[in-house]
């Protein structure tokens, strides 16, 4: 008698939910999903998911019946893109192998420390998908504060750069410039990229977009021009001009920074270690043989006394030296947001007003600027020492660094206007008095709950800085939103939050 074939209960076609999970891919069932049955899911377990030649790790949902047809497993737009199928195709669940990594993880969490052979296999299974969120704190945590001697930093680096694409380019100095962060509208790269480059320099930027800020310069950026390269276009824009300003996620450099930040920032876990491969990674990824990083120091800054400033300093240094890259650490002033605007258009227009020696346009982005980029200036040979400032400063007044940054902007595909935002609100002065601190974790908030940086347009405009003297009624801020709604949201905790800007009194 001729047998019936076995059905294969594994097998189920996929359907999109167009659900935003950012980098975690989720696949969703239903409760009553003959796949759960028969290789016995739980909820929340990782499955393994193939398609078409590939395969991923995803975490499984279940959702109630009305929400999916039998035989059908919803994927959340993370899931569908990796697997890179259609609605209908089919796709094949299976339990994961084990993470045999995991044990370097719990030996870490024991005060173990890692060899470089260990912090490859983590990353390599972190970077495939392969460690669930509470694995990935598991391993952020036992690498917080400074659990990672130096050794550990360097093998974490190479780690997350050998995980990655790497750039090459010809034989050459090819520079770059990193803020540790923590400083709001500290938008300095298309300036210094647009300096360089007019200098004949090579600097082929890639750039993060916000996690937890009102704008990553990938954001900022992609108000003036578009950021998503691919390498070969990357490539072509910086042989044509010499730099770029692209969207590093675009490009897959150290694509286990942007799964670590991602839960680093949910926990608020600052990790020097990490903070230092995050860095270094990229740099290293991107091609770099010569690195600035700006570090701003200030009381809400990433970076809050001058005594941490120089430990991390010194830190950066002896690991890249390690490692073969030129870095500089220059310390800055973090006591207060840089420029006038936080949020990608608003500090895109900040941008073009220093490229374009607007009248009014702010100093401090534009000295910040013209220091960092001298900096690179004199390390790469453009200019002599003690004259790369002068020099960056000549590239502006002389209009090269705005034809430059023009330039850029037309071989990444056009450049466009920033958007305006609909609504306004200023913020007044209630007193008389001299403006004493600036709290940039407070104006973010606010900033971000205006809308940005989904909302391009929404943040805040500053009208106000330290030391300045202002009058009862003076405009200290003005809040940009794109909809009534998010407007109130940030009124109503900028009302909350009466030390954003604190005023002494006037002498």
């Amino acid at each position: 008698m001729k047998e019936t074939p076995a059905l294969d209960n594994t097998v189920i076609a996929a359907t999109g939910f167009r659900i935003d999970t950012r980098q975690e891919p989720i696949i969703f069932l239903r409760t009553d999903s003959p796949v759960s049955r028969s290789e016995g899911f739980a909820a929340m377990s990782r499955v393994n998911a193939e398609a078409k030649g590939r395969s991923i790790i995803a975490t499984l949902v279940y959702v109630g019946e009305e929400l999916l047809q039998p035989g059908e497993a919803g994927l959340s737009n993370a899931a569908r893109r990796l697997l890179g199928v259609e609605n209908g195709e089919q796709i094949r669940l299976s339990h994961p192998d084990p993470v045999d990594s995991l044990a370097h993880v719990r030996a870490k969490i024991y005060g173990n420390a890692l060899s470089a052979v260990q912090l490859r296999e983590i990353i390599s299974d972190i970077v495939a998908g392969r460690y669930m969120d509470v694995q990935l704190a598991a391993f952020i945590t036992a690498c917080a504060d400074d659990r990672l001697n130096t050794d550990e930093i360097v093998h974490l680096t190479e780690a997350m750069v050998a995980a990655g694409k790497q750039l090459s380019w010809p034989p050459g100095r090819i520079v770059d410039k990193h803020s540790v962060g923590g400083l709001p509208g500290n938008r300095t790269t298309p300036i210094i990229v647009s300096i360089v480059a007019a200098n004949g320099l090579s600097m082929p930027k890639t750039s993060s977009r916000a996690i937890t800020s009102p704008s990553g310069t990938a954001d900022t950026m992609e108000t003036l021009a578009p950021v998503a390269l691919d390498l070969n276009t990357m490539r072509e824009v910086v042989e044509r001009e010499g730099g770029c300003i692209a969207w590093g996620g675009s490009v897959s450099l150290s694509p286990a920074d942007d799964i670590l930040i991602r839960v680093e920032r949910a926990l608020d876990v600052d990790s020097e270690g990490q903070l230092i491969a995050s860095i270094l990674s990229k740099k290293i990824a991107a091609g770099s043989t010569d690195v600035v990083i700006d570090m701003p120091v200030g009381p809400t800054a990433k970076v809050r006394t001058a005594e941490g400033a120089a430990h991390l300093s010194a830190l950066i240094e002896h690991v890249s030296t390690t490692l073969g890259l030129n870095v500089t650490v220059q310390l800055s002033d973090g006591r207060q947001p840089v420029g006038h605007g936080i949020g990608p258009a608003l500090e895109a227009r900040d941008v073009l007003a220093v490229l374009q020696s607007e009248p009014g346009a702010p100093a401090d982005l534009r000295q910040r600027s013209v220091r960092l980029a001298g900096a690179l200036l004199e390390t790469a040979g453009a200019a002599t020492k003690g004259t790369g400032e002068a020099c960056a400063a000549q590239t502006i007044d002389d209009g090269r660094a705005w034809r430059k940054f023009q330039a850029i902007c037309e071989a990444q595909g056009g450049m466009r206007e920033p958007p305006h935002a609909a609504y306004r609100y200023d913020v007044f002065a209630d007193r008389d008095g001299i403006v004493e601190t600036v709290d940039n974790r407070i104006i973010a908030r606010i900033a971000k709950l205006a809308g940005a940086p989904a909302d391009k347009a929404a943040g805040v405009a500053l009208k106000s800085r330290i030391g300045d003297r202002v009058a009862r009624g003076d405009v200290l801020m003005t809040i940009h939103a794109d909809s009534p709604g998010e407007l109130e949201y940030a009124l109503a905790f900028e009302r909350t939050q009466p030390q954003v800007i604190e005023l002494s009194d006037p002498a």
